[in-house]
């Protein structure tokens, strides 16, 4: 239930493509002074050594962030995201990649808060040491994050941006997260919400997007990013999707402009493209 570890996978192209929208989003709120809340529903350890064990052994960044890490033609949404990115590698080689609740806190004000939540019992270890020093702004659970969000929402500051991330390792993961979605818009309609899925062959991973839509949100984009063909035997993701309700107005426009750059440099093979759909007003 509780094997899959973000290490393994930190930095590859679903990372990517999920941490430029959530630079966006955090950047959006920081526009406001009123303060702001993260909540991430399965944050993992917060940062990840790419030269580890668990990183090396399928070396997935070296065709996500490896492949913007050299390029001096990058949008300038890219090129905000992996500024955070060299930030923590000021020695100019790629060596650490930080996940969500690291990469939003970077962003955030002294005003905003964090509520992480996250189950696995080597990786919340690890989360408390790297939000440590931060004391009351970064609050870590080691609960379920699908049951515990609903208790936080809506947030004192009535704003907030969250993040629905799980490994969907589960097949009742895919109900979860549309229940989730749904009481949320419940609690707290004007929140931002981002929910991750992977592109897979899988019956309940290809229903998904179709069941997202049936939510009847009033705004919402929907893109994915498709790195190669799908294998013939049905193995691995072949790419990755984000959901996001209530975005800024100005996300749209930015993707379009980034997302034809991503299928050129991270397409692994004539399979690769993407799509971009959604109703914002």
């Amino acid at each position: 239930m509780l094997s899959y570890r973000h290490a393994f996978h930190a930095g590859n192209h679903a990372d990517v493509l999920k941490h430029l929208v959530l630079v966006q989003l955090t950047r959006y709120l920081c526009q406001k002074e009123q303060a702001f809340w993260y909540l991430d529903t399965h944050a993992g350890a917060g940062s990840y050594a790419l030269d580890s064990a668990a990183a090396a052994k399928l070396g997935e960044f070296r065709d996500g962030v490896g492949r913007l890490w050299g390029r001096k033609d990058l949008p300038a949404a890219l090129a905000d995201y992996l500024a955070l990115v060299r930030k923590v590698n000021p020695d100019g080689s790629l060596k650490v990649y930080h996940g969500s609740p690291m990469l939003a806190l970077a962003i955030m004000r002294a005003q905003d808060r964090l509520r992480l939540f996250e189950l696995h019992s080597r990786e919340v270890i690890r989360l408390r040491e790297n939000f440590q020093a931060f004391g009351k702004q970064a609050i870590v659970h080691d609960s379920d994050g699908f049951a515990s969000l609903k208790a936080l929402l809506p947030p004192p500051p009535r704003r907030a941006v969250v993040l629905i991330d799980p490994p969907y390792e589960e097949r009742r993961d895919y109900d979860r997260v549309v229940n989730s979605l749904r009481e949320c818009l419940t609690r707290f309609p004007t929140g931002t919400y981002m929910l991750w899925y992977p592109q897979l062959t899988k019956l309940e991973a290809h229903d998904l997007p179709q069941r997202l839509q049936r939510l009847s949100a009033s705004n919402w984009l929907q893109v994915t990013l498709r790195v190669r063909t799908p294998a013939s035997d049905g193995f691995g993701m072949h790419g990755s999707g984000l959901y996001i309700l209530n975005p800024p107005w100005t996300l749209q426009s930015t993707l379009q402009e980034v997302m034809p750059y991503l299928v050129g440099v991270l397409g692994q093979d004539a399979g690769a493209g993407f799509t971009l759909a959604g109703q914002v007003s």
